[in-house]
Formats: C-alpha cells, sequence, structure tokens
C-alpha cells in the first residue's frame, strides 16, 4: 500500500566481526542479524498468508559447528500460529541442512500460514534455538512483519437471488369485439345482422364496461374485409365501401352507449389472415395442404387458383370459410386498472380470495415482514401451483437464512438458471465454495456471475472476479478494484449502507484522504461488527 509505513522488524546495530565460540554468543550478538519481511504488512490472500523472510547474518557470526532451528510464528489475539521449522547448520556440520558460512550470508525462506479469526492484529516473529553438542540456548525473537491485511476478507459473502418475475400487470388491454357479415360482393348492412347475438354480446360488452368504474375504453376500430375469392382489386375496392357501411352501422349499434374515445375506421381488403385462422381451427381432411400453400405464396393470386385447383377442398371453403370472411369488425380497445400497491395491501388482510396469482405475488413484494411474505407465497403455490411463487418462496427462505428450508423449497422447482444459482448461493452460505461455483457456472445468467466472483475474491483470484463484475456497481464490486489497485469505483458508490461507507474509507485511506476516512467511517461503525474491525483493521493505522 502506498501510504502505510513499510515496517522493518530489526533495527542493525552494527556489523561488528566478533568471533561466537559458543552458542551463548550466538544469542548475545543476535542483534547482528537483520531480518526483513515481503511485504512488510502482511496480507490474507485466498484464505492464507504467504511471505518471504529474508535473514542475514554477518560475518563470524554464525558457529562453525552450530545448528540453528527458526521457527516462523504469528502472534495474535487469541493464540499464535507455528509454521514447522527451518534450520540452518555452521560450515563444519555434517549434516543436510543449508549452511551458514563463518564468512557470513543472506538466506530468504517463504513462510505460509492459514488464516485465522483474530489475525487481522498480528505480527509474524521468527523464534530461534541454537544447537550445539549437548546445548540448546534460546535466541532472542526477531519481528519480522506486522499485520495482517484482511481487506479481501470483507468481500460481502451472503450471495445474490432474485425474485421470479410476478408478471402482475398494473394497466391490463383487454377488448370487447362483435361483428357484422355481408352477403358476397355486397356492401349493403342487413338488418338482420344489427340484431345478430354477435352485436348484441358487443353491446352487453359495453354495458358492463361502462358500469365498471376500473374499465376505460381508449380507443374502438372498425375494421372492414373481404373473402380471398375473386379479383384482387375488386375486393380491395369491396372491402373499402364496406368500411363506410360498417360505419354507420356502428353508430346504429353504439346509437344508445356511445363509446369514448377516437374510432378508427380501417378497410384491410382480402382477408387472408382470417382465413388462415378459420382452416386451422376447421376439421377439413386437406387443411395442412392449404396452409402449406399459404406459406409457399405471397401473391394472392397465385394464392387462391392453387386453392381453387383442390376442387373437393374449395366446396368446403365456398360453402363453411369465405362468407365468415366477407364482413365488418367492431372492436373495443379496453384499458382494465389494476389494483394499486395500496389496494393490494388491503385487500390481503379484508379479501384475499379475490387476488389472482399475480396479484398474491405482487403482494407478496410489498409486505415487509418475512413470515407474511411466506405466507402469501405459499398461498399463490396451493391456491394456483404456481411455479414462480414456489420459487419465490425458497429465496424468501433464503434471504431469512433458513437454508433447510429453502433447500426443501427448490426440490419442487424447475431446475433453470434460476434454481442453480440459489443452489450455488445455499452452497456460498454454507461455505462449500467448490460446490457454489459448479451451482454458478451451471446456472450461467448474470446474477450467478456476480455470485461467482466472490469465490473467486475468496481463492485470491482478482483479476477473475473484476472481469465478472465488469459493469457491476455494487460494494463488491468496488472492494475488488480497490484489491487490484483502482480506487475511483469506491467513490462512485452512492449507497450509505455502512458496508458502502466502509470500502470508502479503505479507499480514502489508501489515498492519503484522512478527511475520506473519518466521514466513511462515522457511517461504517453504525454497524458494530464494522465498527469492531475499524478498531483492528491494519488499513486505518495511520489515522487511528
Amino acid at each position: 500500500m502506498k501510504n502505510i509505513v513499510r515496517i522493518l522488524t530489526a533495527v542493525v546495530l552494527g556489523f561488528a566481526a566478533i568471533a561466537c565460540s559458543s552458542p551463548e554468543k550466538m544469542a548475545e550478538m543476535a542483534e547482528n542479524v537483520i531480518v526483513t519481511c515481503e511485504p512488510a504488512v502482511l496480507e490474507v490472500v485466498g484464505g492464507e498468508i504467504n511471505a518471504t523472510v529474508t535473514v542475514t547474518y554477518p560475518e563470524d557470526y554464525f558457529h562453525p559447528q552450530a545448528i540453528l532451528e527458526v521457527t516462523p510464528v504469528i502472534v495474535y489475539e487469541g493464540g499464535e500460529a507455528k509454521m514447522e521449522p527451518f534450520f540452518f547448520q555452521g560450515e563444519k556440520v555434517q549434516d543436510n541442512y543449508q549452511v551458514v558460512p563463518s564468512a557470513g550470508s543472506t538466506v530468504s525462506k517463504k513462510v505460509n500460514f492459514a488464516y485465522a479469526p483474530g489475525m487481522e492484529k498480528c505480527y509474524l516473529e521468527l523464534r530461534g534455538v541454537v544447537m550445539h553438542k549437548d546445548k540448546k540456548v534460546d535466541l532472542p525473537s526477531k519481528k519480522a512483519a506486522d499485520g495482517a491485511n484482511c481487506t479481501a476478507l470483507l468481500i460481502c459473502k451472503k450471495g445474490k437471488v432474485d425474485l421470479k418475475a410476478d408478471n402482475y400487470q398494473e394497466i391490463i388491454k383487454e377488448t370487447a369485439e362483435g361483428q357484422i357479415l355481408y352477403q358476397i360482393n355486397s356492401s349493403n348492412v342487413r338488418n338482420s345482422e344489427l340484431k345478430s347475438q354477435s352485436i348484441k354480446d358487443f353491446q352487453a360488452a359495453l354495458e358492463e364496461i361502462k358500469a365498471n368504474e376500473r374499465k376505460n375504453i381508449v380507443s374502438t376500430d372498425v375494421v372492414a374485409y373481404a373473402s380471398p375469392d375473386g379479383k384482387e382489386d375488386k375486393n380491395e375496392a369491396l372491402s373499402q365501401n364496406r368500411s363506410k357501411t360498417a360505419q354507420k352501422a356502428f353508430n346504429k349499434v353504439t346509437k344508445n352507449n356511445p363509446v369514448e374515445g377516437e374510432v378508427n375506421v380501417k378497410s384491410i381488403g382480402e382477408d387472408w389472415e382470417g382465413f388462415q385462422e378459420l382452416v386451422s381451427a376447421s376439421d377439413m381432411e386437406d387443411k395442412n395442404l392449404i396452409i402449406r400453400v399459404l406459406s409457399m405464396y405471397s401473391d394472392p393470386a397465385v394464392r387462391e387458383k392453387e386453392i381453387r385447383n383442390m376442387s373437393a377442398v374449395y366446396t368446403s371453403l365456398a360453402k363453411d370459410v369465405l362468407p365468415e370472411l366477407r364482413r365488418a369488425r367492431f372492436i373495443a380497445n379496453v384499458e382494465f386498472t389494476n389494483y394499486s400497491n395500496d389496494e393490494l395491501l388491503q385487500m390481503i388482510e379484508e379479501n384475499i380470495d379475490v387476488l389472482d396469482e399475480t396479484a398474491l405475488l405482487r403482494a407478496a413484494t410489498l409486505v415487509k415482514e418475512d413470515n407474511k411474505k411466506v405466507s402469501l407465497y405459499k398461498k399463490a403455490v396451493e391456491k394456483f401451483n404456481s411455479a414462480n411463487g414456489q420459487y419465490n418462496l425458497a429465496v424468501t427462505y433464503i434471504n431469512m437464512d433458513k437454508l433447510a428450508d429453502a433447500k426443501k423449497a427448490l426440490e419442487n422447482c424447475e431446475k433453470d438458471a434460476d434454481w442453480n444459482n440459489a443452489m450455488g448461493v445455499i452452497a456460498l452460505r454454507e461455505n462449500n465454495l467448490e460446490e457454489a461455483a459448479k451451482f454458478f457456472a451451471a446456472s450461467g445468467n448474470a446474477t450467478a456471475k456476480e455470485n461467482a466472483a466472490v469465490i473467486y475474491v475468496l481463492n485470491g483470484e482478482y483479476q477473475a472476479a473484476a472481469q465478472n463484475l465488469a459493469g457491476v456497481k455494487s460494494a463488491n464490486a468496488a472492494l475488488v478494484q480497490i484489491l487490484l489497485g483502482n480506487y475511483a469505483p469506491a467513490a462512485e458508490l452512492t449507497c450509505e449502507c455502512p458496508y458502502a461507507a466502509y470500502v470508502r474509507a479503505i479507499a480514502a485511506a489508501r489515498q492519503g484522504d484522512a478527511e475520506g476516512v473519518k466521514k466513511n467511517l462515522e457511517t461504517a461503525k453504525k454497524c458494530e461488527q464494522l465498527a469492531a474491525r475499524a478498531e483492528k483493521d491494519i488499513e486505518f493505522v495511520q489515522y487511528r
């Protein structure tokens, strides 16, 4: 770190060339031994503390017949951790240890410790024992480094799970429709058509809409067609004429109940779309052949020719299908205003049984109490066999840290990308990183990718974590950039939660911004856990 003073753990008081004639003399002259460590401030990476300790023995220090046992030890609150010792020997010892000649030497050794809670406030020391014949003499301990920097362990390990969409529509679009039929090659509207069941149903629908304060007609379409038989240009003209008479007919139909909104009159011409729908819905033996013709040819004349060549089929079409396409449709475009959030909250308390599946799922997102969320999702599952409700129940259990309940709920869910991500989060919270990584990889969705970044950080793979978090603006993403020496993303965090503030404080500390450290720690310390961490965190050692 740029602004943390490197700590050298041994002070050279002199390089006096004093011959050591005994282990006792080696102990007395131990102050002449130089010990350094890289890094000078220890760091936890991938759950481990790794460093290189370098020891310089001056001339005439090391007894030629002595063996030196050096044990690296991390001393921390709550205990200490020891490595297996290193051994060195004088140049006249007949053994297999590294030789340190009387002329002096510099030796380097790698040290490795598994991180244990409490090591955020610790130091590394070397403990030596000189052995010569039957004598053993303890050397003064040599402090090698302070630490350890545990910033990587700050990564939030809870993981993210997303709810399935509730598909609740605040505005539901509906239509009310009626139609009149024309005789072949005619645009005259018969009185009988104005009294048909289709028109009666249309008028009744308009009455119901008018009586429902939640429904509103925003526009109406009057659409005229011609059946796709005969010459195309004549059918176009016929459709145009029918649109004019259809508008007059619509005015008569709605005379006693005028519709609101704009009335759009349209002429479509030959109704090939309606033709295909009717044929598909029929029980004609050769309907698939007819539909294939429609797909093969776009030219209306060619279509009609090919269909007419199927003489038996065409007779059936002329009788049962074509007359239904000589028509005009009255289509009222309706908007239904669904329950508001406040209404939904009221309904779940007073009249929950009237709510459909999507309304229950939306209501569950509005309530604050987790147990109430569970109740609503269970009701959606029981009443509507809601797949989204079942999955969201599992998500709620995860957020409540009821992992066993979450697993049970997930047993009845589709094993899709969301399912794999949820299982990964459960494994992550259970500290089963290997299993979590497999689930996140199987999911592959954006949230799982973000969750997998946590595992990369815990494994010390900061670049891989950064790649997974590209484009993500979160405290975790900012923390990863800090670990890579990029402090700008931390400044961009707008969240005022204690965790985000702590991340900003670290970035400020590394940039020498004392005011930024103070300001952000004030917010961070609202969380007792972060307040306790800050008191020991080596990131802030020069600001205490």
